[in-house]
């Protein structure tokens, strides 16, 4: 049985922000540029009672919120509150798997003070991070990785939410089939017209019934029902793919996608440059349509990208490489670095293109 932790630092960037300028604490602070294109980085607990969330055009975020304070993100503070972060899981456990600068699993079964309770652990890091970091987080503790993903969101923010093998099922059985992965707004609306809202419902349901309708994600939602999840942590090595993908909350033609690939472009930037010494060749680009048909489009320019900007110039322009028809609908889109080699290697790369 494992001891799994779910760290969610609470409005990372926003927070940063907040604890670096005391003139912000207690009001709406949104990390974006100012501008038609700009989206949203982040947003504070004061900004998200009007509605602001991650993601979101900035200027709908600032119709919304007309007295919020508009911040330029600062990466480089970000990153370095983060590797503070990463130090404190790191004096408790080797088994890390960071998701972003600012969530982590971490599996403490066995750990380095060799502490029988999980929560304990959790509840110590949360404190550390306080006093240490000047930041605060949220915690799951759970048996799995998909429990305690959703339980470090339910006593946020700085809250911490335990949920016991014996308590799964519970647990489990009113959530909405919305806080399960990957089921996004489409996925719900299928569900509910065969009946299924919860998890119970889903529960409920024959396994070969949703194989079916769904394949082999049919299935998985079953096993997640049922509280399985056999998914171990995997420590940080040497990176060969980082990608992010989001689902939208409607389906959407393709050019209304471009925003959300210059988001999730800065995302996965960020965690390439975790690995300075490593250099990605490859962009790639996911899109899921209405139907569930899923089509990739890849590139391997000649000089790999330098920054989060040519990162998402190149995504973007894999857009064109898109032949399905224009009426068609998509539900999910997603970037990615691929082909990563020794920083040393990419130099002399360019020398196989050269003329003659």
């Amino acid at each position: 049985m494992r001891k799994i932790l779910h760290i969610d630092m609470d409005a990372f960037y926003a927070s940063v922000e907040q604890r670096d300028d005391p003139a912000l604490r207690g009001r709406p602070v949104v990390v974006a540029w100012k501008g038609a294109r700009s989206v949203v980085c982040a947003a504070s607990y004061e900004a998200r009672t009007f509605g602001v969330r991650s993601a979101m055009p900035a200027l709908r975020a600032e119709a919304l919120c007309p007295q919020a304070v508009f911040v330029p993100p600062d990466f480089t503070r970000y990153r370095e509150a983060s590797r503070l972060v990463r130090a404190i899981f790191a004096r408790h456990t080797d088994q890390i798997e960071p998701l972003s600068l600012d969530e982590a699993y971490l599996d403490v079964t066995t750990n380095k003070h060799g502490i029988a309770s999980a929560t304990a652990i959790a509840d110590a890091i949360r404190a550390d991070i306080r006093s240490e970091v000047g930041l605060t987080a949220s915690a799951g503790v759970a048996p799995n990785k998909f429990i305690a993903k959703i339980a470090s969101d339910w006593n946020k923010p700085d809250g911490q939410f335990v949920v016991r093998p014996a308590q799964v099922l519970d647990f489990l059985a009113p959530l909405a089939v919305g806080r399960m992965p990957g089921v996004g707004r489409v996925m719900e609306g299928k569900l509910a017209t065969l009946g299924i809202a919860t998890v119970a419902d889903l529960r409920a349901r024959a396994v070969q019934e949703l194989e079916a309708r769904f394949g082999r994600y049919g299935r998985r939602l079953h096993e997640l029902s049922l509280g399985i999840d056999d998914r171990a942590v995997v420590a940080e090595r040497p990176t060969q793919q980082i990608s992010a993908e989001d689902t939208f909350a409607d389906d959407v033609p393709l050019a209304a996608t471009a925003a959300m690939i210059s988001v999730l472009a800065e995302k996965v930037w960020r965690a390439a440059e975790r690995e300075p010494e490593r250099v990605a060749r490859t962009v790639v680009l996911k899109l899921k349509t209405r139907e569930f048909r899923i089509l990739t489009r890849s590139q391997t320019p000649v000089l790999p990208p330098t920054d989060a900007a040519a990162f998402a110039r190149i995504a973007l322009s894999l857009l064109d490489r898109v032949d399905l028809p224009a009426h068609t609908r998509y539900r999910l889109v997603g970037v990615g670095l691929g082909g990563f080699v020794d920083r040393h290697d990419a130099a002399i790369q360019p020398e196989l293109f050269a003329d003659d």
